[in-house]
């Protein structure tokens, strides 16, 4: 099993519930413990409802059902044609086009000023998805915080994926070593896509893949900050601040998703006449998040917890 669906299963074995492989590569199992049963695929379980789930998968039904619950999402667009996703960015400025539904950051190009770059952009997600969503570009820290039974649990903070120049190797080169790290370190779940998303990060700079990165040089090659397009992640659950904690598990209320993964973007505010607030805007809502990702966390602990509660009691 994955490495997702694997610390579930450890969790649950070591607790005596019982647990049947379905489908190794779905990552789908089945629990059962003293006449309770659940069956999972990865952090999804039953307990998530139909209708939560579409709420999540559809990007366009997640921002509506945030913003209709007072929580604070970027301006969004649906694309219907390249004229009106022109005056949209115009309003903006800059925005993002993603596929309507995806995960893992298939599909998303990040910070898009110009048409050109647009209709770029619409083809790549529509590799993805026919439908295609455009939204405000807001920059912040990009915080992935995890919510279990409508309580916040833990939260990272991720950096898009970037390479360190030595003066000897192309771009293209750094890329295609890191990845050979990466696949070591994540068992293959982690990769820079060489797609034309990087290709644009990459030329953006006035770089091309072939050159020769300077020593020390550090060059950002996705703007999306994915854990499977290369991107790195560090623990930030202590600073995450009680009121992104309220606002996490509000937005887990108003889904009606009792175990869901929120992409935040965050800016600290400097006003100190109000109280201390991060300005944010929640862009995502995952349904199947991944809890390994969130270690020393005990969230596969607190996932367990949630699906079996009488057995808390067994260390």
């Amino acid at each position: 099993m994955n490495i997702y669906a694997g610390i579930l299963i450890e969790e649950a074995k070591r607790r005596g519930i019982q647990v049947t492989i379905l489908d190794e590569a779905l990552g789908l199992f089945h629990l059962q413990h003293e006449g309770e049963q659940v069956t999972c695929r990865e952090s999804l379980t039953d307990r998530t409802s139909a209708i939560a789930f579409m709420r999540c998968d559809d990007k366009r039904l997640t921002h509506a059902t945030l913003k209709e619950a007072g929580i604070r999402v970027p301006r969004q667009h649906t694309y219907a044609s390249l004229a009106s996703a022109a005056r949209f960015l115009a309003e903006c400025g800059a925005v993002v086009v993603k596929p309507l539904r995806g995960e893992q950051g298939r599909g998303i190009t990040v910070d898009v000023r110009t048409e050109s770059e647009l209709e770029q952009a619409v083809r790549y997600a529509r590799q993805h998805c026919d439908e295609v969503l455009l939204e405000e570009f807001v920059e912040g820290r990009d915080t992935r915080i995890i919510v279990i039974d409508h309580r916040f649990v833990a939260a990272i903070e991720r950096t898009p994926a970037a390479v360190s120049g030595d003066g000897c190797r192309t771009i293209l080169q750094l890329i295609e070593e890191k990845n050979r790290v990466l696949a070591r370190e994540t068992a293959g779940e982690s990769r820079i896509p060489l797609d034309s998303e990087t290709i644009r990060v990459i030329t953006s700079q006035g770089y091309q893949p072939d050159d020769v990165l300077p020593p020390g040089a550090t060059l950002p090659v996705r703007r999306t900050a994915n854990y499977h397009t290369g991107g790195t992640i560090r623990d930030v659950t202590p600073r995450i601040s009680p009121y992104l904690r309220e606002i996490a598990e509000r937005a887990s209320l108003a889904l009606e998703i009792p175990v869901v993964g929120f992409d935040f973007l965050v800016r600290q505010t400097h006003d100190s006449s109000s109280p201390k607030e991060e300005e944010y805007v929640i862009i995502e809502a995952n349904e199947r998040p991944g809890l390994a990702n969130h270690e020393p966390q005990p969230t596969a602990q607190i996932f367990i917890d949630f699906l079996f509660p009488s057995t808390k009691k067994i260390v």
